[in-house]
């Protein structure tokens, strides 16, 4: 690493090195910080306090803060880069969590509590004090199931075929293991203040966590009997000095439909909105929920991995070396990477930005076809896109703006009858909101358009002070499944939709 300057994060006890001039936003939000507006400095979310080096306010940041916060410390973190060494106090991490726009409440409750989101490719902890709401700490990794396959077919796959399905189970115990055990080394001074464990995640991760038969996910119609929590101690999964933990793994909505999805209901009030939403997290697969608190739709659609940069030929996740965006300046592509330094490949943000930018000029048709083919569409450092990896972009953009139509069609609910729609995730969280519109990946009016975050995350958290209702009967009553496979019409509006808008904009 050339010029490497370091930066310490409090309170969560980590530290790394990055290259100098590198944005703050392009590291922190790996290790849990968010970006709810997507990095346009509106929201405030990503509030830090310098608390050693230098990191120098501008007028942005005065008008979004104050002048008295600004001389305090506070910079947003989404109009800041790493010039020199840092130490910085993560605003978030010290609030109580439900101080969020969402319509939510607690009690106050006795004892830790630890939220996970488990997710195919990466995994998050954090710890909770059940009295005040503060986050204590943070840990965060890889999903080490990935070894085995990048996508969730391809690891149920890997699950069916001779011991796999335990392979899997035991390497996810472990690591949930692992992280949980250090975050509680710190703060559980006494061994009988009680633990109690919240897990979210798409139905795959639910059956494999709880060991249960990942085989009926692996055919049609892709269904399983097996939805419903799933109830541990810390003994049971072989937590050692956890042993006497209280894990529940959330219930799922419906085949595909995991707790993850459950857990973005409670983190944006949907299930309690007066007005019509919808709720989207698009991964390998697109989770979507149509409707309010009379009663709600959900599916989900086979996107593919090309939105997480997997069967791209130059994807990859959103890391050092990534595209992340991608903007025409003088009919140029100027392309913004990770982490600065040379491209190494492109993630899914920069991979509809890119394609938005090619449409406009018109290297690409509105069929999808590519006006140079051999060529490609050439980025920036090597990195250019194929007519394959265009193809990947339309299944994907294409399944998830089927399966929002098809819902609001059982819903007799008009896109612009929506009073929001709330965009869950990494890539929702990074992803333009006009790229994805002139894609027709979103076919809604922009400004519906709400990145919300980590929503499985902060719904976690807020189911470790739920305890009227654990299986959420009331809930998962108010939500039904559509099985799109099984729909009549979704291959026609399938087909229909993987084409691109006509015009601009």
């Amino acid at each position: 690493m050339n010029d490497p300057v370091r930066i310490e994060l409090v309170p969560l006890n980590t530290a790394f090195q990055v290259e100098r001039g590198t944005p703050l936003q392009d590291v922190l939000f790996e290790h849990g910080v968010e970006f709810p507006c997507g990095g346009e400095g509106h929201c405030l979310g990503c509030r830090v306090k310098v608390l050693d080096g230098a990191l120098p306010a501008t007028d942005e940041h005065r008008r979004a803060l104050g002048e008295e916060a600004v001389r305090a410390g506070w910079r947003l973190a989404c109009r800041c880069r790493a010039e020199a060494d840092l130490r910085l106090e993560i605003s978030q991490w010290e609030e109580a969590i439900l101080v969020d726009h969402a319509a939510v409440s607690f009690e106050p409750g006795r004892g830790l509590g630890v939220a996970v989101d488990l997710g195919t490719t990466t995994l998050v902890a954090q710890l909770v004090d059940l009295q005040t709401g503060t986050v204590l700490g943070v840990r965060t990794g890889l999903n080490p199931q990935a070894r085995h396959g990048g996508d969730i077919m391809s690891r149920v796959q890997f699950a069916v075929a001779g011991e796999g399905r335990e392979r899997l189970t035991g390497l996810i115990r472990r690591a949930l293991g692992g992280m949980i055990g250090e975050l509680l080394a710190g703060a559980r001074n006494d061994p009988g203040v009680p633990v109690r464990v919240r897990i979210v995640g798409n139905t795959v991760m639910h059956h494999l966590f709880c060991g249960l038969d990942v085989e009926p996910l692996s055919h049609y119609p892709f269904e399983s009997e097996h939805i419903g929590p799933g109830r541990f101690k810390g003994s049971d999964l072989g937590w050692g000095g956890a042993a006497d933990l209280e894990v529940v793994f959330l219930p799922c909505l419906g085949s595909f439909v995991g707790s993850d999805i459950l857990a973005g209901l409670l983190a944006t009030g949907l299930h309690e909105s007066p007005s019509p939403a919808a709720l989207i997290d698009l991964g390998t697969n697109g989770e979507i929920v149509v409707g309010n608190a009379g009663g709600m739709v959900c599916a989900s659609t086979a996107a593919g991995p090309a939105f997480e940069g997997a069967r791209i030929s130059r994807g990859m996740r959103a890391a050092t070396g990534a595209i992340s965006q991608v903007r025409l300046q003088d009919g140029s592509f100027e392309c913004h990477v990770l982490g600065g330094g040379p491209a190494r490949g492109i993630c899914g943000s920069g991979l509809v930005d890119a394609a938005a930018c090619g449409l406009d000029l018109g290297l690409i048709q509105p069929s999808g076809r590519l006006a140079d083919r051999r060529a490609g569409l050439p980025l920036t450092d090597g990195v250019a896109l194929t007519q394959a990896d265009i193809r990947e972009l339309q299944l994907a953009k294409g399944a998830v703006a089927a399966g929002l139509r098809i819902l609001l069609e059982r819903s007799g609910i008009g896109a612009q009858d929506l009073a929001a729609v709330h965009l869950a995730g990494a890539f929702g969280n990074y992803v333009s909101r006009s790229s994805a519109r002139r894609i027709g990946l979103l076919e809604c009016p922009q400004e519906l358009v709400r990145p919300v975050g980590n929503t499985a995350l902060l719904g976690a958290k807020l189911a470790l002070f739920d305890d009227a209702d654990e299986d959420y009967t009331g809930l998962r009553a108010r939500v039904r499944h559509v099985p799109l496979g099984s729909d009549l019409r979704f291959q026609d509006v399938f087909a229909e939709a993987m084409l691109f808008p006509e015009g601009t904009g």
